[in-house]
């Protein structure tokens, strides 16, 4: 088992070194928008303004179309199912946790993070969540899966503060670059965050 244990520290240890690399190249070459193109009808936008219970200001929910969700409802994390997701200074950044039928990824409160900062649209929303969203939208168009098992997600805010991200048919492919890209996102926001 010690053996097992430092095999899997040095490769830790490896990735860590990569995933570095990596993160400072992107650092370096910021985020570009490329040009804008029309956006195709799907996923459509639909905001749904709950009720305003004083002094919080109201909620909004925002819903793709692939979602056949009536309403969303506040979940208590079960602690044997959450994941924690930190920065590499172990700064905490959001948790997810899992039900039957969705994974929930809350962001820590604390750091107010906003749809607005980079790289959450442009690269988490458009190039993460968007393209398994249209290739579950192929798979459905050519009958290969049905359309109660596509790839969904809403993103709950209050104002442009983003207070749960909710994805539902996550196989574990998806599981293992969703952890990963959505760390990545929070992280580079936190960043942007204490710099501005």
């Amino acid at each position: 088992m010690e053996e097992q244990l430092e095999k899997l520290t040095a490769e830790s240890k490896e990735v860590q070194a990569a995933l570095d690399m990596v993160n400072s190249i992107l650092l370096d070459k910021g985020f570009r928008r490329g040009d804008i193109k029309e956006v195709p009808e799907t996923p459509v936008l639909k905001e749904v303004i709950l009720p305003r219970q004083e002094p919080e200001p109201a909620k909004v929910v925002v819903q793709y179309a692939s979602d056949t969700s009536k309403s969303v409802v506040q979940h208590m994390p079960d602690t044997e199912s959450v994941i924690p997701l930190k920065t590499m200074t172990d700064e905490p950044l959001a948790l997810i946790y899992f039900d039957k039928h969705a994974m929930h990824v809350l962001p820590d409160e604390s750091k107010n993070f906003s749809v607005n900062t980079p790289p959450f649209s442009n690269f988490l929303v458009e190039k993460i969540f968007a393209k398994m969203q249209e290739k579950d939208s192929e798979l459905v168009r050519t009958k290969q899966l049905t359309a109660d098992k596509m790839f969904s997600y809403n993103i709950v805010r209050e104002g442009d503060l983003i207070r749960e991200i909710i994805i539902r048919n996550v196989d574990d492919e998806r599981l293992k670059e969703l952890k990963s890209s959505i760390r990545w996102t929070f992280e580079k926001m936190y960043e942007k965050m204490k710099s501005a």
